[in-house]
């Protein structure tokens, strides 16, 4: 197979050459690895298992509805069992996974050849991927600029055909961020449609889940009837929905009330070319028969910023607890970059009943979104505010982060918190509309509908209630088909 063929096609088919017997499962590898080695340059990968997935292309069955595509996960949650898995942290580095997850495991049941894990920042806090351990991920699209994050490397791999897919997650728009900066499809679906397991139960609290970047729709929307399931152990659980999300494509999208904002729910700034994306897809709606009016949801969204800050913080205190245990020895601020070493101090001084109210707030927030799509079935908004930030802009240099990493500690809680608002809110005003999905629980999806003139993307970012990832698929379905559309289309 030419390389040139392969970046083309998208998964399903290529799936569909495999079955049908023009393509073997090793000659689309070969593709594949000609095409990562031409990218390198986007430090997207940081391992390949090159050997490991020739071997397990000849012993694939060609009965999986993915047979025989190469695709990478993401170096976090993805474990593969003996396959490095490092979450972008240098205590990670010597680190392999000892079991599969049932995400991994249900991928490859599904006929994907995992062909490494792409890069991420440590342990996916930041919306660009630069970590320290394996330095930064590039945009295909221009290389001076990042690929957003956590799922950084995976669109990086996704957008310049390395792969057609590649498994990605979402704790606060690390899914549609990626997806908004390289022009891909960017799907975060319900809280406890795709839970990753074993022994992971409640992400992040619930704001986090896994799913795939793709280049088209009906990619993702096949990565869903795979990935769905009720796991009885997790923490959270939707049920199955009971069409196929690759077929309800060819439904016909109902006429729908949609609203739309442009405004920052944190108040920050937002560029002209997110309004004019966001402008764009309003008035292609309207003239499709939608009924369409600017509205959003009665939240606060500072203070709800705040309460998802704290949460990373008590995740990020209770981690270093872990990792301390576990290496028997007393970890410092010189084992952690300068945002998990920040929200691990003020995590330590946070006390419980502030940690329930914080959730009692994700809760309201859930609520007012809930009587929200009583009036309306889809909440638009830009995914991000602007095109991808530089490479290098988002990340301290290491005086600041010094000076950081010592003022925590002489803060009381009040302000350590503030500390933290302020510490992010540089990359907050870059991405301040997607954390508000992961808090409620809501599936929502980037779509590919702009570029600038010098060809930076920004996506549309869609909500729906939860649930209705179908609705969010036909959607994007019906935006693939049109004008708007800035993504490659499939072949």
């Amino acid at each position: 197979m030419d390389s040139s063929d392969y970046k083309r096609l998208d998964g399903v088919a290529l799936a569909e050459l495999i079955q049908a017997g023009n393509v073997s499962p090793e000659e689309v590898l070969d593709a594949h690895f000609q095409v990562s080695y031409e990218w390198e340059k986007l430090n997207a990968i940081v391992s390949k298992r090159e050997k490991e997935v020739y071997q397990e292309a000849k012993e694939a069955a060609k009965s999986g509805v993915f047979s025989g595509v190469p695709f990478l996960l993401k170096d976090s949650s993805h474990a593969l069992k003996g396959a490095r898995l490092t979450s972008g942290s240098a205590l990670f580095k010597q680190e392999r996974a000892k079991v599969t997850s049932h995400y991994t495991r249900t991928l490859q049941q599904a006929g994907l050849l995992m062909a490494g894990h792409t890069n991420a920042p440590e342990f996916g806090l930041k919306n660009i991927t630069e970590p320290k351990l394996h330095g930064p991920a590039r945009n295909p699209l221009d290389l001076d600029y990042s690929p957003g994050g956590s799922s950084g490397g995976a669109a990086a791999a996704v957008a310049s055909g390395i792969v057609p897919l590649a498994g990605a997650s979402d704790g606060g728009g690390s899914i549609r961020i990626p997806a908004s900066f390289t022009g891909l499809v960017g799907l975060k679906p319900t809280r406890g449609r795709t839970p990753v397991g074993p022994g992971v139960g409640r992400q992040w609290q619930g704001a986090a889940i896994d799913f795939v970047l793709s280049r088209s729709v009906r990619d993702s929307a096949r990565a869903l009837d795979v990935l769905q399931t009720v796991q009885w152990e997790a923490a959270f659980q939707t049920p199955l929905f009971a069409n196929r999300y690759e077929h309800t494509l060819q439904e016909q999208l109902p006429r729908l009330r949609i609203a739309f904002s442009a405004q920052s729910p944190v108040g920050t700034p937002v560029s002209q070319e997110a309004i004019t994306a966001l402008q764009q897809a309003v008035r292609w709606l309207e003239k499709a028969g939608h009924h369409v009016e600017e509205a959003a949801p009665p939240i606060d969204g500072v203070e709800l910023m705040r309460h998802y800050y704290l949460m990373n913080a008590g995740e990020m205190s209770r981690l270093r607890q872990q990792l301390g245990q576990a290496l028997g020895r007393c970890l410092n601020e010189d084992d952690f970059e300068m945002e998990s070493w920040v929200l691990a101090e003020y995590g330590d001084n946070v006390r419980a009943a502030e940690y329930a109210a914080s959730l009692a707030a994700w809760d309201d927030a859930a609520a007012a979104t809930h009587w929200f799509h009583e009036t309306y079935d889809l909440y638009l908004t830009p995914a991000t505010a602007s095109v991808a930030p530089r490479i290098g802009e988002l990340t301290p240099a290491p005086a600041q982060e010094r000076s950081l990493k010592a003022l925590v500690q002489e803060l009381p809680p009040k302000e350590q918190l503030d500390l933290v608002y302020e510490m992010f809110l540089p990359s907050l005003t870059y991405t301040p509309f997607t954390q508000l999905a992961n808090l409620t629980g809501q599936p929502a999806i980037s779509m590919p509908l702009f570029k600038n003139e010098t060809g930076l993307a920004i996506g549309v970012q869609a909500m729906a209630r939860k649930g209705e990832e179908h609705r969010l698929l036909q959607l994007a379905y019906a935006f693939e088909q049109s004008e708007l559309w800035q993504g490659t289309q499939p072949q």
